[in-house]
């Protein structure tokens, strides 16, 4: 999955819930997937925040 597709995600699953048609019975199962959205993107940017900063050291060290 991407990051996008799963901001995508997460932005449908939030305006469902904000939706005055919200299912109380649906509620449990969008909040427990919007978690694991939301876990899987802090670890993207986690990942690529060190990527950028691996990145910027090699750059640093070259000049």
């Amino acid at each position: 999955m991407k990051y996008s597709e799963a901001v995508a995600e997460l932005e449908a699953i939030t305006a469902k819930m904000q939706s005055p048609e919200c299912d109380i019975d649906s509620l449990a199962g969008m909040t427990s997937r919007a978690l694991e959205l939301l876990k899987f993107c802090k670890e993207k940017l986690f990942k690529t925040d060190e990527e950028v900063k691996k990145c910027l050291e090699t750059l640093q060290d070259s000049l």
